[in-house]
């Protein structure tokens, strides 16, 4: 990594952190650390089961569990198990827990408005831009992708949500039991992959290889959720998929198909250095026929 780089988000963190006042335990003005704001805005009106907030915040259980203490003894928060099953743990916010938390709302509008209130109208449209673009990067690089069974319920959700969505985007419908298959076995090793991306927990994209012996290796499953479109995730998946194309060296050329509704996966594809070839299958859903060949894994 190139360390010019490297230094310039270091210089980054240490701005924002000094700007936005989280070097010291008063932050906000509310006489406690970052972390325990944090944890309340999290919790929210509706309250949270505690391993999603450890999931979604990155914490480990003991630093999670100090923090919630610490919210226990002021009286902010209450944790209990549910009924249905004690090992799931739910905290809420007490009424003074929600005083808090909207004192925390007050004061973080005044301190953007802070950051906002030097600057000229341009600089104003030029930070908050900037600041978008750094939310949606900063998201991207959270997304962790990796290759798993087919038949886990993670896996099984993005194709129950990618079928459900060509069944809103094909004028005729969509009915997986007139498409050409891609059953679990197909998609397990040595027979093919599959790669499912989460952010935080939630699985937010898929994309499947099927390894067809000295025949080309065929792309399936390509599907990115709603909420993490933007983040460059199709792509990346797509270039995953390519690496462990080329490592398996079955083939060095890698197939496709879709639908003529799917304008972006369309554009990814050509994008990408995929051209339009002959129908090489008789997927009745297809209307655009892709292929590229790769260069085998060094």
């Amino acid at each position: 990594m190139d360390e010019a780089l490297i230094a310039q988000v270091r210089r980054f963190n240490r701005t924002v952190t000094e700007r936005v006042g989280a070097l010291n335990d008063h932050f906000l003005g509310r006489g406690r650390p970052i972390g325990e704001a944090r944890l309340l805005w999290e919790i929210g009106e509706e309250g949270r089961d505690v391993r999603q907030l450890r999931a979604q915040l990155g914490l480990d259980s003991g630093y999670l569990s100090r923090l919630l203490r610490s919210l226990l003894s002021d009286g902010l928060v209450t944790v209990e198990p549910l009924p249905r099953d004690k090992r799931v743990r739910t905290v809420r916010l007490t009424a003074a827990g929600r005083d808090e938390r909207e004192a925390l709302n007050r004061n973080s509008n005044e301190l953007a408005a802070s950051l906002l209130g030097p600057l000229t109208e341009a600089q104003r449209d030029r930070l908050v831009s900037a600041m978008g673009e750094v939310d949606r990067l900063l998201t991207a690089s959270m997304v962790s992708v990796a290759a798993t069974d087919p038949e886990i319920p993670e896996a099984q959700y993005c194709m129950q949500e990618y079928f459900a969505e060509l069944g809103r985007r094909f004028d005729t419908g969509f009915d997986p039991a007139r498409s050409i298959p891609a059953d679990p076995d197909e998609l397990r090793p040595p027979a093919g992959l599959l790669l499912v991306a989460h952010l935080h927990t939630q699985p937010v994209g898929c994309g499947a290889l099927k390894f067809r012996g000295g025949e080309p290796t065929e792309i399936k499953r390509m599907w990115v959720a709603p909420s993490a479109r933007g983040l460059g995730l199709g792509r990346r998946l797509l270039t995953e998929l390519e690496a462990h194309a080329a490592r398996h060296g079955s083939s060095r050329v890698l197939r496709l198909e879709t639908n003529g509704s799917l304008t972006e996966a369309i554009a990814l594809y050509r994008s990408a250095g995929y051209a339009e070839v002959d129908a090489f299958n008789d997927e009745p859903y297809a209307h655009h026929w892709f292929e590229k060949r790769i260069a085998p894994d060094s």
